[in-house]
C-alpha cells in the first residue's frame, strides 16, 4: 500500500516539474532522489509513459551532446488533474495535520 501511495506523489511530482518546463528522465530520477525518492528506471519510465498514455504528459525527442533525450512536457488534461490533485492534497494536509 504504501509503494501505490509514494507511486500517486512521485506522479504528482512529475506533472509538477512538467508544467514547470521540459524534463527528462535522468533529471526527473535526480529530483526525486532529492525528495527522498529511490525510484529504479524500471518505474520511472513506464510512470513517463503511462502519463503520456493517459494525455497528461506530451513527448518530444531532442539531441543533447550527439544523444537523443525524450523530454516531457505537461498537458492541458494534465494540468488539470495537477489542479486537482492540489486541492485534494490541501484537503488532506488540513484535516490529517489539523492545520
Amino acid at each position: 500500500m504504501i509503494r501505490d501511495f509514494f507511486l500517486g506523489f512521485i506522479k504528482i511530482h512529475i506533472l509538477y516539474h512538467a508544467a514547470e518546463g521540459p524534463v527528462y528522465g535522468a533529471e526527473m530520477a535526480r529530483e526525486l532522489g532529492r525528495h527522498g525518492y529511490d525510484i529504479s528506471p524500471g518505474t520511472l519510465y513506464p510512470t513517463l509513459h503511462g502519463l503520456e498514455g493517459s494525455g497528461y504528459l506530451i513527448s518530444e525527442e531532442r539531441v543533447v551532446a550527439g544523444r537523443r533525450r525524450k523530454y516531457y512536457l505537461i498537458t492541458p488534461k494534465g494540468q488539470e488533474a495537477l489542479e486537482e490533485a492540489r486541492a485534494r492534497i490541501a484537503e488532506l494536509v488540513h484535516e490529517v495535520l489539523g492545520e
